[in-house]
Formats: structure tokens, sequence, C-alpha cells
């Protein structure tokens, strides 16, 4: 009797262990910047070869909070910390798909798969001089954010929009967005790159000119069809006619391949 009563102890106590572990791992994973396209962004179009897992969940670069005073080490912020997603820490000599811009405002999207209630919203850019062959360390940002936005808990959209300010700056440069959790001890970082010089650079052939056709609303489009809208090149997945690339989602009908 003692036996059965030890045994069926033993087992209520691994499930009170078990449930909370099953609930943490489903709230894995929850958000990306789809637009201006992070480095997660890239690797998951395939504008970026050579990413590892993180292709597969560009939403899961999810890291502890408390930038820049906390956070992911030094050299270990592009992946937030996680060896899972080391590859994004690799500066690849400064060879990663850039985003043509210039001084003024941008506008940058979140594409989320979980809506935490959240603290805030940050974005940090290099300082002039840095050196993109080298990993990100605190000492290449300016540590005051370009843009700042508080949420005091609300939970977000599933797309939530900035419109940032870009500062005035020449040649390549990483942008640094962080989404700070508020009901968690995470957060998750973004590595954007970007190029000052007004031209698409990097490699894996993720950014430049689109050469296909722009979307038209009324054409029908089937799976492997390419069109060019707002700025990017996008694939059909399957049939469609009349559904906008850019706001079907993650897992809508367009994908997203680069920008133009």
């Amino acid at each position: 009797m003692r036996r059965t009563r030890r045994l069926a102890l033993l087992i209520s106590a691994l499930a009170a262990v078990a449930l909370p572990l099953s609930f943490s791992t489903a709230a894995w994973g929850h958000g990306y910047v789809s637009e201006i396209p992070s480095r997660a962004a890239n690797c998951d179009s395939g504008a970026a070869t050579g990413c590892g897992a993180i292709q597969y969940e560009p939403h899961s670069v999810e890291g502890p909070k408390g930038f820049p005073e906390a956070g992911p080490v030094d050299g270990q912020i592009c992946a937030g910390g996680n060896s899972r997603f080391s590859e994004l820490d690799d500066p690849r000599g400064g060879d990663w798909p850039a985003t043509g811009v210039s001084a003024g405002q941008r506008t940058f999207i979140w594409t989320l798969t979980a809506a935490h209630s959240t603290d805030k919203w940050e974005y940090f850019i290099t300082k002039d001089g840095w050196d993109p062959t080298q990993p990100l360390t605190r000492a290449d940002l300016d540590l005051v954010p370009i843009y700042s936005k508080h949420d005091g808990g609300q939970r977000p959209d599933w797309t939530v929009t900035h419109d940032v300010t870009l500062p005035s700056k020449t040649g390549q440069h990483l942008i640094l967005a962080v989404w700070t959790i508020a009901d968690t001890a995470n957060a998750f970082y973004q590595c954007i790159d970007v190029n000052y010089d007004g031209d698409s650079g990097g490699g894996g052939g993720g950014s430049g000119d689109c050469e296909s056709a722009a979307w038209n609303s009324g054409s029908a489009y089937t799976g492997g069809d390419t069109v060019t809208h707002d700025g990017a090149e996008w694939r059909a997945q399957w049939w469609t006619q009349g559904e906008e690339p850019g706001t079907t989602g993650e897992w809508g009908v367009w994908e997203r391949l680069r920008t133009c």
C-alpha cells in the first residue's frame, strides 16, 4: 500500500513539473522584422544562405531582456545570446544582404507569431566608423535609441509597424531592433543590415533591381509566379487573385523574396 502511494505521489510530482514545461515550450518563438528585412528574414526568404536553424524559425531570436545594460553578451547580440542561431552573429566579412536607405523616415514592420504583452520597442544604429567585418558589440552602437515606443503591457497586433527616422550616415551600417516583453524575462533581437550609399549590397542575391512584373490585383497567379510590389519581390505559393503581397502574413500565399 505504501509503495503504491509513493508511486502515485511520484507520478503526480512529475506531471506537475511537465505541465509548465509544456506550456513554456508552446510559447516559444514569436516575432521578427520582415521589412526592412533583418538577417533572420533574409535567411527565411532564401536571400541569405548557410543560415542553419534560423531559416526555419526567424521569429525565435529570443534572449534575456534589459539591453543595453543587460541582455546578450557582446558578439552574440544578433542571435540574442542563443547558440542555436550563432550564424546570425557571423559578420560574413560584411557581406550580409543589405537594404539601401537614406536619412529620413523609414517604415519597419514586425511580423509576429505570438503577440506577447509588450514593454517597449527600441531601435539602435551603429556608430560612424564601425567595422562590419566584426561581430556586433555595444561599443559599435550608439546606445541612445533612434526610436523608442513604450506599450505599457499591451498586446500588439500580429503585424506591428514603426516609422523610424534614420539619422544621416554613409556606407554600411547595422540597425538593432529590440522587442522587450512585459511579462517574461526576455526580449527579441533583430539585426538589420543597411547601406547608406543607396544601393542594396551583400551576398546571396538578396537585393537589387527586381525583374518581375508589378503585381496586378486583377490577375490570377499560380504557385511559383513572382511579382514586384511595394519595393520588394514576392513569390506565390499557390493560386491567388486579389490578395496583396505584404498583407497575407508569414503563412499566407505570398512569400517575400528580396528588397528591390
